[in-house]
């Protein structure tokens, strides 16, 4: 891409709009060192030195659209506590317009996890499911909020926050706009008429079954694309790359990461990434190099991590 293409992409990169919805969570890090054994049990002692904070889920989605340029709202559900406080002030602090509905009958969700010498010692959850009178005023949001925005991105973590799925997915169908969704469990019926799934290898492997060869990977996201009646699907493959099935011939991408260092975060990046390209105007096949590009990037960071404009454009 000369510099003049690569100006006119970032200008529109800065005109999409994309509205991101689905389970956030705060991602704590605590960083020391471990240099001796529990007396009152066979553990390591980790001895806290440096403590991170980071978004995570369906907000380190919208904080990895947002850091490539594009207009982010994220719309979710998290707890009336000091670690939503927290979340949304990250998400503020990245440029994301958040529309999060506090619920005070829930905790927001963390993952705490203990690191010493870049290793992780042990990893830590609080979680619990949103009401149903909270995920029903958020879906009234969603329907407010869908004229404004170019592109829709449900990130689907299994914890609750996108329990009405189905109905939005018909009403960005109904207001003309795309649906991106990162899937989550083995039953993808209720994701039936999105514009783009982009299930990994192995959470594809949980719905369709294993593999033999090439042939036959195509044919299993052949049937599962029409069962779904989606648009396109995309199995991301690790250090197999990403391959992108639609009507035709499958585009394949072979990973470009040099160094793989943590893969967590990796499918929030892809997709962000690929819905801020479709929305900027690239096609499906140009996004998907770019989103190929951008996970090469963020895997050889530490925990979530979102990628930098010069980074993906150098």
């Amino acid at each position: 891409m000369n510099p003049e293409e690569l100006k006119s992409l970032q200008q529109a990169i800065a005109k999409a709009r994309i509205l991101v919805v689905g389970d956030v969570m705060l991602d704590r890090y605590w960083f020391g060192d471990v240099n001796r054994i529990s007396p009152e049990a066979p553990v390591p002692v980790a001895l806290v030195s440096r403590v991170e904070e980071r978004a995570g889920g369906a907000a380190n989605v919208a904080r990895n659209a947002a850091s490539l340029g594009c207009g982010v709202t994220l719309l979710s559900v998290i707890g009336d506590d000091e670690a939503g406080t927290v979340l949304d002030s990250l998400m503020h602090s990245s440029g994301v317009k958040s529309e999060m509905l506090r619920d005070p009958t829930i905790a927001t969700i963390v993952k705490l996890r203990v690191i010493a010498k870049q290793q992780q010692l042990l990893r830590i959850d609080f979680e619990a499911p949103p009401s149903h009178e909270i995920l029903a005023a958020k879906l009234d949001d969603y329907r407010r909020a869908l004229p404004e925005h170019d592109l829709i991105i449900l990130s689907d973590y299994g914890k609750g926050g996108l329990t009405h799925v189905q109905q939005m997915i018909e009403l960005a169908t109904k207001a003309g706009k795309p649906v991106l969704i990162d899937p989550k469990g083995d039953d993808y019926s209720r994701y039936r008429g999105a514009s783009l799934l982009t299930p990994n290898r192995a959470e594809f492997r949980q719905v369709a079954g294993s593999w033999r060869s090439e042939q036959e990977l195509t044919e299993k996201a052949d049937k599962l694309r029409t069962e779904l009646s989606l648009q396109a699907l995309l199995v991301t493959r690790s250090e197999e790359g990403m391959s992108l099935y639609r009507d035709g011939l499958p585009f394949h991408q072979p990973t470009q990461a040099r160094e793989v260092f943590d893969v967590s975060g990796a499918g929030d990046t892809v997709i962000a990434t690929l819905g801020v390209m479709l929305a900027a105007g690239q096609d499906m096949a140009a996004a998907v190099s770019w989103s190929n590009k951008a996970a090469g990037v963020v895997v050889a960071k530490l925990g979530t991590a979102v990628v930098q404009p010069e980074e993906l454009f150098a």
